[in-house]
């Protein structure tokens, strides 16, 4: 990991301030769902990718980060058993991201609550990217439910075109630009090097706890895993597999610091401070999958065949 350990002064503060912001929604009644998060740390995600945004921005994507791994698990769960009945789940979020709908359930709710934090920190043009940056998320966890109910693995490069869409990680972008000194110009943010750093990040910042998660998602009869697909392409074993996603993220960090070297010097504050944000998720991923709970069984992969 070339980039340096990080975290941001008031994790302990948003820490509380999540537990809090899941309670009043009920999201933390299921004791399994408040289980799950006491073992994924939301806040501490958020403290390592984002370590010198502002308390209230770090709340916004501590919260979001918490919500969006209730949803995804929720998601999962209902649409490996009946993806039927993920339809209504996954129109609810649409109409409130995309038709300013009321909400009907406490997801729904919590999402809607999301959304209204964010229309008022940031920008309307950054509000307009972070919705449509989470219906491709929630259009993504459709995709998965259909993959998941083939017996036939997906090769890598489906399986990463998928994995891109429900990694959830480029709704947070427009917070990392919210966070910065100024709105990033259009020239600036749909250039070609922009966008192309924008989907190395987030490949990265996905693909690192796929590392650290392949036990988990194997047994758990997973397919949407970077190492799994490399594990099922090669039919190797899964420590090898591990080592040859491992290569690939190795090889997207490269290419994210060769073009970000590129470009810097012609980006303004407000550009070095937007790819700093995504710098920041390459970098909170790998330290937030090296020591939370969530993954504390990934010393098993090497017992594994």
């Amino acid at each position: 990991m070339p980039f340096p350990f990080l975290s941001n002064p008031h994790q302990s503060e948003a820490a509380a301030g999540v537990d809090t912001w899941l309670r009043a929604w009920g999201l933390t009644d299921d004791p399994l769902v408040a289980e799950m998060i006491a073992r994924t740390r939301p806040a501490e995600l958020a403290s390592y990718n984002s370590p010198t945004m502002d308390v209230e921005v770090l709340q916004l994507v501590a919260d979001q980060i918490a919500y969006q791994f209730i949803f995804d698990d929720r998601a999962e769960e209902v649409g490996r058993r009946q993806p039927n009945r993920l339809l209504p789940m996954l129109c609810e979020s649409i109409r409130i991201l995309r038709d300013d709908e009321p909400p009907s359930t406490p997801l729904g709710a919590a999402l809607a609550d999301l959304y209204r934090r964010v229309q008022e920190r940031c920008t309307p043009a950054q509000a307009a990217r972070w919705a449509w940056n989470s219906r491709e998320y929630v259009h993504g966890l459709l995709y998965e439910a259909v993959a998941q109910t083939h017996s036939l693995p997906l090769r890598i490069g489906l399986n990463s075109s998928i994995r891109a869409l429900i990694a959830g990680v480029e709704p947070f972008y427009p917070l990392c630009e919210a966070a910065g000194p100024h709105e990033l110009n259009p020239e600036e943010l749909h250039h070609p090097v922009m966008r192309r750093l924008g989907r190395l990040s987030a490949d990265a910042a996905v693909w690192i706890p796929d590392l650290f998660s392949a036990v988990k998602e194997q047994r758990a009869g997973g397919m949407i895993n970077l190492a799994l697909a490399h594990q099922s392409t090669y039919r190797c074993s899964l420590p090898q597999a591990v080592t040859l996603a491992i290569r690939q993220v190795n090889s997207t960090i490269s290419e994210f610091e060769r073009l970000y070297g590129e470009i810097e010097p012609q980006l303004s504050a407000a550009g070095v401070s937007y790819v700093d944000g995504m710098v920041g998720w390459i970098r909170g991923c790998y330290y937030w999958s090296c020591t939370v709970p969530r993954y504390a069984d990934t010393a098993a992969a090497s017992a594994l065949p």
